[in-house]
């Protein structure tokens, strides 16, 4: 179903999900619900999920924080899910309160969250050296969350409980500093333990009453009846296991990601909201079935400003896809759709929308998950006349 613009939303604990590849406009509609919601918290990822938020008149481009950041009602939660870079984390709470938003005393992380180191950042371009090397570059945003997911995975990271014993912390670091160097000696790659090791001695006296058990914290809120808002970061097309592999991002950008990021059990999360963009994008390498490559693409890309919040990359785009919408809609189980941006479309004669991919003469049932079937697809589209009128002040 639909929901009227920004009529009340009655269930205590929703979720917002992108549906496609991202950059779909999540932030605006958790903007546009922060006030109804007294908790705002991010399950997954990292600095890879930008957001721009304006503060009287003026814009901060948000990468870690939740949105809900700029709303002074608002308690933020990072929750276990995500991989936390301290040096940007400080420096968007720097800039927020530099323009008057006391961000600190509202923002609570984790003890269970990995901290993402800068040297993660940097095994993040080797990563990619060595990948593109065999023709496979994924074209991440270097951001050293892979890296960081890695380290998590394999049991050798670091969570933010770990600052709060510091003696501990000291020793797990130079432990992992030593590994990421014996692993990638042959990028000559070194790292100042005792000048990182001083660093995150401040960092932990600055947010030592911002760590705390979150897993427990959201369930005591929840029980309360306080209303949680669960935002997305990333899309479900950038799943782990469910995108467009290996073009994805290293965590469960889907509802999955929500509940294991957050510690909420699933039946807490009563409504899931997918955003969907009235066209596709689609930031780096991997495959895009309803890519418009000539100068539709360019009109699209103009008239939608299709940068990338955190890499500046030009976004490549497309027609809407419905078979893309359907599957991520039967994944995260969607209560409602939120369509953004359907004004960008208001320079075209003409519309089209995918409907079907047939492969080998055959209509598939749903999104193929190998990338040999996915580059091989053709797309049945539906084409509509265009309505070429400005429509931006349509409420109703």
């Amino acid at each position: 179903s639909t929901l009227p613009a920004m009529q009340k939303i009655d269930e205590q604990v929703i979720a917002i999900i992108g549906s496609q590849w991202g950059d779909e406009g999540k932030g605006k509609l958790v903007d546009a619900l922060a006030s109804q919601y007294g908790i705002v918290a991010r399950a997954n990822g990292g600095a890879n999920a930008g957001h721009t938020i304006v503060v009287e008149g003026k814009k901060f481009a948000v990468h870690l924080l939740p949105s809900g950041i700029i709303n002074e009602e608002c308690k933020c939660v990072i929750g276990n899910g995500v991989v936390v870079h301290v040096p940007t984390l400080m420096k968007e709470l720097e800039e927020l309160e530099a323009q008057g938003i006391n961000a600190r005393e509202r923002l609570f992380i984790s003890d269970r969250a990995h901290v993402l180191f800068d040297m993660h950042q940097a095994i993040d371009g080797m990563k990619e050296a060595e990948l593109s090397g065999g023709g496979k570059a994924i074209g991440t945003t270097k951001r050293g969350i892979g890296p960081a997911y890695s380290s998590k995975m394999s049991r050798g990271g670091i969570r933010f409980g770990d600052l709060l014993h510091f003696g501990e912390f000291k020793e797990k670091f130079a432990r992992m500093a030593r590994n990421k160097e014996k692993r990638f000696q042959e990028f000559d790659f070194h790292v100042d333990v005792d000048a990182e090791v001083e660093r995150y001695a401040e960092y932990a006296k600055k947010l030592e009453n911002v760590i705390i058990d979150t897993v427990y914290e959201l369930n005591n809120w929840a029980q309360q009846g306080q209303r949680i808002l669960v935002e997305g970061a990333n899309a479900t097309m950038l799943d782990i296991d469910f995108g467009t592999y290996p073009y994805v991002t290293s965590s469960n950008a889907s509802i999955g990601g929500a509940v294991t990021g957050l510690g909420l059990a699933a039946n807490k999360i009563e409504c899931v909201i997918g955003v969907v963009k009235a066209y596709t994008t689609r930031v780096g390498a991997g495959p895009f079935p309803t890519e418009l490559l000539g100068e539709d693409g360019e009109r699209l890309q103009k008239e939608g400003h299709e940068v990338g919040t955190t890499t500046q990359r030009a976004r490549r785009c497309g027609w809407l896809d419905t078979v893309v919408v359907r599957y991520t809609s039967m994944i995260n189980g969607f209560k409602y759709l939120n369509l953004t941006k359907l004004d960008t479309l208001s320079i075209f004669d003409t519309i089209k929308i995918g409907f079907g991919y047939t492969y080998n003469g055959k209509l598939l049932p749903s999104f193929p998950s190998h990338l040999d079937v996915l580059s091989k697809v053709e797309v049945e589209y539906i084409e509509l006349p265009g309505w070429k009128t400005d429509i931006t002040g349509v409420r109703k």
